[in-house]
């Protein structure tokens, strides 16, 4: 079953952690994770540039290190990074020592104050043992750009239907990614429709 919104137990699990910014103003925040790709990042920026629209890229440390031109093009184009871990470890699968130590690794090439976990799975004892200078960042829309039955179609329906005031939405910075073949038709459906975009840094 596909979720697009996180489920209740979530915002419960994660109190202190931001899902949706709360406001009446038609204002959108765009995110993309698993980034950069030497492929698919170039594609996001130029049509992001386009459209002069800022978002937030949280990126492991992994590939930040290895494509470090990439992370400063993308800072050079006025967006935020944030952390996505080192490995991108599942951290209902992973020791939580291990887990927050990549974390905190990745953090020499992302960020050491913003992070999103993989796959939006951190257990009770990570996040007690994350360092209080993170701030969790969640979504409040997955429109599936990564699954591939999913379709080009359905993500940018999904998106047109779901979006409200404040909602931050992940796409994924990878090629295998639907996030570029919709991107630019859903800027221009939430623009028509009377949004405009944020970064989430704003509102810090």
């Amino acid at each position: 079953m596909r979720l697009f919104r996180p489920v209740f137990l979530a915002h419960c699990l994660y109190p202190e952690a931001i899902f949706r910014i709360r406001t009446t103003e038609k204002v959108l925040y765009l995110t993309f994770d698993d980034g950069p790709d030497p492929v698919s990042t170039p594609q996001l920026l130029s049509i992001l540039k386009a459209h002069d629209i800022k978002a937030m890229f949280f990126c492991t440390g992994k590939r930040a290190e290895e494509y470090s031109d990439l992370m400063n093009d993308i800072r050079a184009g006025g967006h935020m990074i944030g952390n996505h871990g080192y490995n991108h470890y599942n951290g209902w699968r992973t020791d939580s020592v291990k887990y927050i130590n990549d974390v905190i690794r990745a953090s020499d090439f992302t960020s050491d104050k913003i992070f999103r976990p993989p796959f939006g799975r951190m257990s009770i004892k990570q996040k007690k043992r994350l360092p209080k200078s993170f701030k969790l960042i969640f979504w409040d829309i997955m429109a599936y750009d990564f699954d591939a039955t999913f379709g080009v179609d359905r993500c940018l329906k999904v998106l047109k239907n779901k979006i409200r005031p404040g909602s931050i939405i992940v796409l994924h910075d990878r090629p295998s990614s639907y996030a570029n073949a919709i991107l630019e038709d859903f800027l221009i459906i939430a623009v028509n429709a009377g949004y405009h975009f944020e970064m989430i840094d704003d509102v810090f």
